[in-house]
């Protein structure tokens, strides 16, 4: 068992050691990619929000694979801990009380990503809550963002409020994916919902 134990958690610690050689801000940039590959997350051009982008790892990733035609803008109320290249910026902000006009509006964005975890604090049915608040106010800030069609990637801790968390982006998206991605810490309980093709808002389509 011990030798099953230490065999399994090697590619977990590779992740880290990887992400420092590739000159990523930290190995939470292979959930993203991995998330990117399964579902063609990410392309030229795109605008794209990262909420709770801090250290920046995100970001670095979102960038690359927009380009210079694309925009990436990170928030989160600790700073960056890297430099960005120019299609990117970075905002201290506090995203529980952030508007949709102090992060560019409605329909600013093809994309929304939400990396957002509460402090933890062993207590595991609090910290689930926590995860789930962090999560449902990241949705809000998709619904008021995203243009219709767009996609929302956000992490939740599975708990009892998984399902009033899935079922609110069912709601808001014609197709939701579960992906816990391989880079997750094995200890881990947290998943990524992904909300794909965001439908219109109703007032939207009734007024046209």
């Amino acid at each position: 068992m011990r030798r099953r134990a230490r065999r399994q958690a090697r590619p977990q610690d590779s992740f880290g050691k990887r992400a420092q050689k590739e000159g990523y801000a930290a190995r939470s940039v292979y959930k993203l990619q991995e998330i990117d590959r399964r579902v063609r997350l990410l392309r030229r051009g795109m605008r794209v929000l990262d909420l709770g982008a801090a250290p920046g790892s995100w970001t670095q990733y979102a960038a690359e694979q927009v380009g210079r035609e694309g925009k990436v803008l990170g928030v989160d109320l600790q700073p960056a801990g890297v430099s960005l290249p120019p299609q990117a910026c970075f905002d201290q902000l506090d995203i529980t009380t952030a508007t949709a006009a102090s992060l560019g509006g409605p329909e600013a964005f093809e994309v929304v990503l939400s990396d957002m975890a509460p402090r933890t604090s062993g207590m595991r049915h609090r910290d689930q809550f926590l995860s789930f608040e962090l999560y449902v106010r990241a949705l809000e800030i998709a619904e008021q963002t995203l243009v219709a069609g767009g996609t929302f990637v956000g992490k939740i801790f599975q708990g009892g409020e998984f399902e009033q968390a899935r079922d609110a982006t069912r709601a808001r998206f014609r197709t939701v994916r579960i992906i816990k991605p391989e880079a997750s810490r094995n200890e881990s309980y947290e998943v990524f919902l992904v909300g794909l093709d965001r439908l219109p808002t109703p007032g939207a389509t009734s007024s046209a």
